[in-house]
């Protein structure tokens, strides 16, 4: 069953690179007591996820935390290695936490798997947003297309807030 505005975020462990190596973070202490932007997409530095999901939240930082965001993560099933040298390839930097959700538990968990299989890929994320207030899901964009940016992009989220 697939995550919906009202329900409470799964509690689940990934994981963030930091510069002693991959560390763990619980859905929980992501979003406890916060309000919290979640995009996920299906894979690091695949073509719409490079050139325009993760670009625009790192454009629209700024504006996503004058609206009171406090942390913008991104979330893909991909490691925790991966996830950072993206972020660092894409300039990241503090604007938008690279979370890895390597075995899909988070994803799973969420309803939000994408089985790409076919294209030699295994089990992806959908592409989408949702915002969390204090861990309860107040927006949800799912995108239909993985590969299109219609409703999950930084300035629908912006336009949700």
């Amino acid at each position: 069953m697939t995550i919906s505005v009202g329900d409470k975020l799964p509690s689940t462990t990934l994981k963030l690179m930091t510069d002693d190596g991959p560390s763990d973070i619980t859905t929980d202490t992501l979003c406890d007591g916060k309000k919290v932007v979640i995009f996920g997409l299906p894979g690091a530095y695949t073509p719409t996820c490079s050139a325009k999901h993760l670009p625009g939240f790192i454009d629209k930082a700024e504006a996503l935390k004058a609206k009171g965001v406090d942390s913008i993560a991104c979330l893909s099933v991909n490691d925790a290695f991966v996830m950072g040298a993206w972020g660092r390839d894409q300039g990241a930097g503090d604007k938008v936490l690279m979370l890895a959700d390597g075995s899909a538990d988070f994803t799973k968990a969420a309803g939000l798997e994408l089985d790409l299989t076919q294209l030699g890929m295994g089990v992806r994320s959908k592409r989408y947003a949702m915002v969390l207030d204090d861990g309860v899901v107040s927006h949800l964009a799912i995108e239909e297309n993985p590969g299109g940016l219609d409703i999950s992009s930084a300035e629908k989220v912006l336009d949700a807030l």
